[in-house]
């Protein structure tokens, strides 16, 4: 059974044939979404394809033009109170006052809700604990993000949006909010992210949606994306004895500090010529490496083909 036909009940978000216009501008045209609940959703797409509108409207922050959209069984654009309860938002930054402790801070957010997440159980799911008694003004950049994750699950939600979770991170600092990410997924809650990271959508997401020029464009899990690409990628650095490839030149490209990278569809024919030119001259290919496609190159190759299909209607 595909996404699109389960039943109601399975699904957190149903999006059909959704629809935004600015004026005579229509940044979201048409496009349908399917996420089940418990799993974790990464919607990806450069700036300007439609991305944050589609989550604004999914939020209710934003009045759509056409289409139909079901969350949690509501449709947000009737701002009911019984919706508001039932999501949480974590926004790139949140305005907290910087004198309360962290757990004052989420102990004030709960107080908005009906149903709260006891404290020291959001605490735990963000890694705060050690912090609850710490002034919000002395937190770290990374533990002020998870205090923003804290909040948005201070009211216990069903689904959470996270916009760009680890924007300006430290890759160890990316690592650890991953980790958060995913015991958010341990406790059932449908988690909507949005990221310009294509590894942290491989690393998080169940199944990622790319969107460009208002379109979704490719859905499925990032495995089941890049089982569908062929082509295989070669990558070493020039070495200084040789100049000219043993490959089209249409194939390959060569950057100014010389390191190489070939897409081809035959690697075992491809990988032939490259080690017999360089074992005719008596040198290595310094940094080989041979791996299928990645979901980045997967991304860049469909967004580049939508952006050209775009310019030609």
């Amino acid at each position: 059974m595909t996404t699109s036909h389960l039943p109601s009940p399975d699904l957190a978000i149903r999006v059909a044939g959704l629809r935004m216009a600015y004026g005579p501008h229509e940044a979201v045209r048409g496009i349908d979404l399917a996420v089940r609940r418990g799993e974790v959703f990464a919607l990806l797409g450069p700036n300007g394809a439609g991305k944050t509108t589609t989550v604004e409207i999914l939020e209710g922050h934003r009045s759509r033009t056409g289409g139909t959209v079901e969350v949690l069984g509501h449709d947000p654009a009737r701002h009911e109170r019984a919706y508001k309860e039932r999501i949480g938002i974590v926004l790139q930054s949140t305005g907290i006052d910087r004198y309360l402790t962290v757990g004052e801070a989420v102990d004030m957010f709960r107080g908005y809700y009906p149903h709260p997440r006891p404290r020291e159980e959001v605490l735990a799911l963000v890694g705060l604990e050690a912090q609850r008694d710490e002034r919000v003004r002395r937190l770290s950049g990374g533990q002020q993000r998870r205090l923003n994750v804290a909040i948005g699950l201070a009211g216990d939600p069903d689904l959470m949006f996270l916009d760009e979770p680890t924007t300006g991170f430290d890759p160890a600092a990316r690592r650890q909010a991953w980790e958060m990410i995913r015991n958010l997924r341990s406790t059932g809650t449908t988690v909507f992210l949005t990221t310009h990271y294509l590894d942290e959508a491989e690393q998080l997401a169940d199944r990622v949606a790319i969107i460009a020029g208002g379109r979704i464009i490719a859905e499925g899990s990032p495995q089941s994306l890049a089982s569908g690409q062929t082509r295989t990628v070669i990558q070493f650095r020039m070495p200084a004895a040789l100049c000219v490839l043993p490959v089209p030149p249409e194939v390959a490209e060569v950057a100014d500090d010389g390191r190489v990278r070939i897409e081809t569809a035959e690697p075992t024919r491809t990988l032939l010529a490259l080690t017999r030119w360089a074992g005719d001259a008596g040198v290595e290919l310094p940094n080989l490496t041979v791996s299928r496609a990645t979901l980045e190159d997967i991304y860049l190759q469909l967004v580049d083909a939508s952006e050209a299909v775009g310019a030609a209607e």
